[in-house]
């Protein structure tokens, strides 16, 4: 058991050296991670023979408490795996993991599958171990290493989506190499009664599907606690600490479900909906954090697990070196089968985007082992329930391919990425990097003669520094004539995935501004991935489909409406209302904002033509978002001026704490000074900060007041038919009846207008305010006649089938009306019919 003293020397001697190596590795040109794990075989091999050397002082203290940290297999898991595995998910790109997530999936599941049986049966034809013995030690090598295989593909600067393929794969897999191991233990140390081929498959499924539905409650809990945590950056980041370990705890120890994949789920939903829950001041400071005791986590996994190893690998025979040699071809084989056999399959049935071989290449020697495989290994060789000849079997086995893979494959890969030309940007890239690069050094040539004639810097040396711009310039002017041109629809798709990013940045710009609220911008920039998917999928073509598709109503709006009209409950409605207003306000502003972007950034890169191209495309999208504010102000002109006023308030008031900062920097003012100033900002941003209620205009007797057929009707009347009728508002092009369907109430259009659609008709007719449609069929009692779209928002009174029987019967004056109305209706489509 190690004293106080030791664990805090042990730990702060550790981080104090692995402080110092990233800059020695960098010098070395090794990846940090080999560089690591190569630092604590020294280590270990030091402890062995140095510790308690009296006359090495503090030194020989220092390697004793080391040796006595004696950390557990399951200790090491609990306390660094969830750091390492929410770091990484944290910082992954979602809608790029989601883009390929079946390959990731394949690779994280079925090759760990895979290789654990292929590896676990020519293990078994070769050693003198039992078929469960080989399994056990298949499923530790199966799965590949978070910390490895992110640290070294980071460290060699691996392409997005290379990085993106093993990363998720790294993350993913050992939740699926521990359930089998676990099973694979169980039966090892007498448990096999209990499970059968059944069972294990079930618990399988449900450690994966049990992990991830824990992780994704885990993250939206997380994301519901720091809402009302706004500007309290220490609370927020505490609890998405606490949470990593909270979820991988619930669903390990509580629910037996995969705790890898609790955490990796739980990291993933913050990293796509946090971003807008956590206030932005707090995102920046988050993100450093997480990246601290990532690198803390990954040091000392890697100094820790290589300390373990030199005992291990005193008890090497020369016979096992052979072994070691037959999982490795085996191990590879595997992959290889998976990647270069299973893989294209995706492709080709339409599940995964396509793969090069050159990527396969290295994603098939890239699959590093590390900290993980060795913690379980060690944990075989803690259970006294597992024979002798089983955990020296296990430990020496899994170590020494751990070690291989570390110090041979993470030792190549940069040369292999080299050798396969990886490393170098595809051509549209390469093409746009050379223009980007002569614009920045145009602009920079111009300002090195501004700045030599402000600082009155000598001719002569300005000369000679404006020279060796020329020079670049020239080079890369050279360079952009050699290479052959991007075609006009590669400029197109190029400039339009640059307008994508550059509108999620917008409207997280005006988040972080606090000038649109959290809804709005999730909302906005779900829409984003959707015009994203659109323009990879199918280019252009696909970009515009989505834009039609994000300027629709949303289903959460669709649902509103029904809430309406089956319950009568308005608020929902008016809240996807209101919600829908700022939407489309907010969308105005950042495509005018995207619009002088194009002309201003994008122009001179890509060219006038792709530019005006652009430009059209945007103008498009401007005209569909200026008709749908066009009907939603038609029917509620009070709103917009209200919103508008709030977002001009709140811009204001950013640039004035701006100015207030800029005068304390400047030291105008004093902090004391800057305190009072900001907190009557506060005041007056609170007063803004409330978002404006919308009034659906959905009361009753105002409508049934809007109707003339029911004017001059007394009071008596008017209560009896206003019980008869129900509220009911229409969308913009929605569809109220169809021809054929059977008729079961008529309407009143109490404001707006329809479209009624008639065969025969040259044309639509258009029915407004005070108007009634949907009589014919329940007069006759045959189908509709006619098809009838709303052609804005409308206001609808609707009376049911039975209560227009009833009201006719009742009321001489209103049968008369509707029946005179309905025979004219019918006279005229039999003109029509003849004319025709």
């Amino acid at each position: 058991m190690p004293s106080v003293f030791d664990v805090l020397f042990g730990m702060a001697g550790l981080l104090a050296l692995v402080s110092l190596l990233p800059a020695a590795a960098s010098r070395l040109n090794l990846p940090f991670s080999v560089f690591l794990a190569a630092f604590g075989l020294l280590l270990g091999v030091a402890g062995r023979l140095f510790a308690g050397v009296g006359d090495l002082g503090p030194l020989a203290d220092f390697l004793m408490a080391l040796r006595r940290l004696d950390l557990s297999a399951e200790a090491f898991l609990l306390i660094f795996l969830p750091v390492l595995l929410f770091e990484t998910a944290l910082a992954i790109e979602v809608q790029r993991l989601i883009d390929d997530l079946a390959p990731i999936l394949l690779l994280a599941v079925v090759a760990v599958l895979f290789s654990t049986i292929l590896v676990g049966v020519a293990l078994w034809q070769t050693s003198p171990i039992g078929l469960v013995g080989c399994v056990l030690l298949s499923a530790i090598v199966a799965t590949t290493d978070p910390a490895a295989v992110i640290g070294i593909f980071r460290d060699i600067g691996a392409p997005r989506r290379l990085s993106m393929l093993v990363e998720g794969e790294s993350l993913l897999n050992d939740a699926a190499a521990i359930v089998l191991f676990s099973l694979a233990l169980e039966i090892v140390t007498g448990g096999h009664a209990a499970h059968g081929p059944l069972a294990g498959l079930v618990a399988f499924v449900w450690n994966l599907a049990g992990g991830g539905l824990t992780g994704f409650l885990a993250g939206r809990l997380l994301c519901l606690l720091v809402t009302p945590m706004r500007n309290l950056p220490l609370s927020e980041i505490t609890l998405t600490v606490a949470f990593a370990y909270l979820s991988y705890i619930a669903a390990e120890h509580y629910l037996g479900a995969s705790g890898v994949v609790a955490v990796v789920a739980t990291a993933l939903v913050v990293a796509s909906v946090g971003r807008t829950r956590i206030s932005p001041e707090t995102w920046t400071s988050l993100e450093q954090v997480w990246r601290q005791l990532g690198f803390w986590a990954t040091s000392l996994v890697f100094v820790i697990a290589g300390m373990m190893v030199p005992p291990i690998l005193n008890q090497v025979r020369p016979a096992e070196i052979g072994l070691l040699a037959v999982v490795i071809a085996a191990a590879l084989g595997a992959r290889a089968l998976v990647l270069f056999g299973m893989l294209p399959l995706l492709t080709a049935v339409g599940l995964g985007q396509r793969v090069s071989h050159a990527y396969k290449t290295v994603i098939l020697w890239g699959g590093l082992r590390g900290a993980v495989s060795l913690a379980l290994a060690f944990s075989v060789t803690e259970n006294l329930d597992v024979p002798p000849e089983i955990q020296r079997f296990v430990a020496v086995l899994a170590t020494g391919f751990v070690l291989f893979t570390l110090f041979v494959n993470g030792t190549t890969l940069r040369p292999l990425i080299h050798l396969l030309g990886l490393d170098a940007l595809p051509r549209v890239e390469r093409t746009l990097r050379r223009r980007a690069l002569a614009l920045v050094l145009t602009n920079l040539r111009e300002n090195v003669e501004t700045l030599a004639r402000d600082y009155r810097i000598d001719p002569e040396v300005a000369a000679r520094t404006a020279r060796t711009y020329d020079e670049r310039l020239a080079e890369i002017d050279r360079l952009i004539a050699a290479e052959p041109e991007l075609s006009a629809a590669e400029r197109v798709d190029v400039g339009l995935l640059i307008l994508v990013s550059r509108e999620e940045e917008l409207y997280l710009e005006h988040f972080r501004e606090g000038i649109i609220s959290r809804a709005i911008v999730e909302a906005l920039t779900e829409r984003v991935g959707w015009l994203h998917d659109g323009l990879k999928a199918q280019g252009i073509a696909g970009y515009e489909a989505e834009v039609r598709r994000a300027i629709g109503f949303s289903r959460r709006m669709l649902w509103a409406l029904r809430l309406q009209r089956r319950l009568g409950l308005r608020g929902p409605l008016a809240k996807r209302l209101a919600a829908r207003f700022e939407g489309l306000l907010i969308n105005r502003m950042v495509l005018l904002e995207l619009d002088a972007f194009t002309r201003r950034r994008l122009k001179p890169m890509l060219g006038a033509g792709t530019c005006a191209t652009l430009t059209e495309v945007l103008a498009r999208r401007l005209k569909l978002v200026e008709q749908a504010l066009a009907s939603l102000r038609l029917r509620y002109p009070n709103h917009a001026p209200v919103l508008q006023h709030q977002y001009l308030g709140r811009a204001a008031l950013r640039r004035e704490e701006a100015e207030y900062r800029l005068m304390r920097a400047e030291s105008l003012i004093s902090a004391e000074v800057l305190a009072d100033l900001k907190r009557d900002l506060e005041r007056r941003w609170r007063a803004l900060d409330r978002a404006p209620d919308l009034d659906l205009g959905l009361d009753l007797p105002d409508l049934i007041a809007r109707v003339p057929l029911f004017a001059g009707l007394g009071e008596e009347r008017l209560a009896e038919i206003a019980h008869l009728l129900r509220m009911r508002l229409a969308l913009p092009d929605e569809v109220l009846l169809r021809r054929g369907d059977r008729g079961g109430a008529m309407y009143f259009i109490a404001s707006g207008s329809v479209e009624v659609v008639v065969p025969g008709y040259p044309g639509p007719v258009q029915l407004g305010a005070g108007d009634f449609f949907g009589e014919i069929s329940l007069l006759t009692r045959e189908p509709r006649t006619a098809d009838v779209k709303a052609s804005c928002y409308c206001h609808l009174l609707e009376l049911s089938e039975p209560d227009f029987r009833h009201l006719i019967e009742h009321d001489r004056q209103l049968r008369d009306h509707i029946l005179s109305v309905a025979g004219a209706r019918r006279e005229q489509r039999q003109a029509a019919i003849v004319a025709l």
